[in-house]
């Protein structure tokens, strides 16, 4: 298909505009999306969780990574084909609003807000986890370190979208870099059957040490929430499309190279961190690369890729902070949240949005003070919730989409999601299953599901505090 066939099939709708599309910069280039792509598909999730999944559910984890990570890819190409049909910086609450009125954007845009303000401050915890691994930083309590990361990141959010493009840039190729480097020690170690903690590497450490599943399919299965949250970013690509001036050229590059890496970086590394030491040397206190570095005999490698995965968790929280600011304003455009959050400052950067999150992160360093050993999993399980949702919310939209297409209403782009309308069917069926499995888990899965009905009561609260701003941009919009 030619570049400008391509441009024309993802004009703009006519029937449809977003007035918090408006104002942007349009400066991240292509280096800076693509990159945001690997980052969202790289993150805390791996490099702090990887460790405590691996001493529940043994290699088999590479089973869970692989499975979860083809729907978030599904996710991620079906968040794509609406954005070159139409880019739009409100992403998903802006497709949610097309398909399914201000009630669904609404929605989509606050279990959204729950997702990332909990994983920030879930990723603030594994700052201040990660920083605790220094001795000098022992002494230092765990809720002044993340109050420190969460001023440093929200103030690099603040000056402009090209600085955190930047930014964010770097944290990949840091992250990215690290992972090669670990692969390639990894598998010189396998060649040359270096002791790693006494352990010789290899296949045998699987197969004599219970096998694939050595407890058996159900924690394999329990721990899948888990999993999802590893990828809660993929979908930022589609949020940083909104913001540079060509999607429909470098979009799709950016989600098909995902596959790959979740191959490589996910699936590769558990089957690798498996043959290089027993499943049960991991623990859900440290990194299991850092584990790993620090059997080796290298006396730094520990400390250096602990350096890699706090630059890991830094990034996942600018990230969040730079997607909230976006949704929000989407959403505050049209009546759904709170006026202030549309506000942008001289560099075209709406702060509103950006602050509100930044103060819900807070109440996570208060989390760090009163919990601190349990603060990352009790925040976890909220933002799974929050992902499911947005996911879920991605693929009814992209499936109202389709139901257009196919009356002749709209014209799908070159680049689409295969399978339609089987794949969002199969893929809303997984996320219902893996609330299931949420609650079959007990703890603090099962207590999360149950708090679903007061999320409920909360958002039909928060839309009738909101019905006067709606219907005063609704009356705003008809005038």
């Amino acid at each position: 298909m030619s570049e400008q066939h391509l441009k024309d099939e993802t004009r703009p709708s006519t029937r449809h505009v977003d007035a918090g599309d408006a104002g942007y910069s349009k400066s991240l280039k292509s280096r800076h999306v693509n990159m945001i792509a690997i980052g969202g598909a790289i993150g805390t999730g791996l490099f702090l969780g990887a460790g405590g999944r691996l001493a529940d559910a043994g290699p088999s984890l590479f089973i869970a990574y692989a499975v979860c990570g083809i729907f978030a890819f599904l996710v991620v190409r079906a968040l794509g084909e609406l954005v070159l049909y139409r880019p739009s910086s409100g992403a998903f609450v802006s497709y949610a609003r097309e398909f399914m009125g201000e009630k669904g954007a609404y929605t989509a845009g606050w279990m959204y807000f729950l997702n990332w303000a909990t994983t920030g401050i879930a990723d603030i915890t594994a700052v201040a986890t990660y920083t605790h691994y220094w001795g000098m930083f022992s002494d230092i309590p765990q809720w002044v370190i993340a109050l420190i990361a969460l001023a440093v990141v929200l103030t690099v959010n603040l000056i402009s979208v090209r600085i955190f493009g930047e930014l964010e840039f770097w944290f990949a190729i840091v992250k990215v870099s690290a992972l090669v480097i670990f692969m390639c020690i990894g598998i010189f170690l396998l060649v040359t059957q270096h002791p790693v903690d006494g352990a010789t590497p290899g296949p045998a450490l699987i197969t004599d040490n219970g096998g694939v599943f050595p407890n058996g399919l159900l924690p394999m299965l329990l721990i899948i929430q888990g999993v999802v949250f590893a990828y809660a970013s993929v979908e930022l690509v589609g949020v940083a499309a909104g913001e540079t001036a060509n999607p429909e050229k470098i979009l799709p590059k950016a989600i098909n190279s995902i596959m790959w890496r979740v191959g490589l970086f996910y699936v590769g590394s558990v089957v690798l961190l498996s043959m290089l030491l027993p499943w049960n040397k991991y623990t859900s206190g440290e990194s299991p690369f850092v584990t790993v570095l620090s059997n080796v005999g290298i006396p730094a490698a520990g400390g250096v890729m602990n350096l890699v995965v706090l630059t890991a968790a830094m990034s996942s929280l600018n990230s969040g902070l730079y997607s909230t600011g976006r949704i929000l304003r989407s959403m505050a455009m049209s009546g759904s949240a709170p006026k202030f959050t549309s506000v942008m400052s001289r560099s075209q950067v709406p702060y509103g949005g950006i602050l509100l999150t930044s103060g819900i992160c807070v109440l996570g360093v208060a989390l760090n003070f009163v919990v601190p050993a349990d603060a990352f999993e009790i925040v976890l399980n909220f933002a799974a919730i929050g992902i499911l949702s947005t996911w879920g919310m991605i693929m009814i939209c992209h499936l109202l989409f389709w139901r257009k297409t196919q009356k002749g209403e709209l014209t799908r782009p070159g680049y689409r999601l295969p399978g339609s309308p089987w794949t969002e069917l199969v893929t809303l069926a997984f996320l219902a299953s893996v609330l299931v499995l949420m609650y079959a888990d007990g703890g603090a899965g099962r207590t999360t599901v149950l708090c679903l009905p007061l999320i409920v009561a909360a958002l039909v609260a928060g839309w009738y505090a909101l019905r006067r701003n709606l219907a005063r941009t609704s009356s705003k919009a008809d005038a």
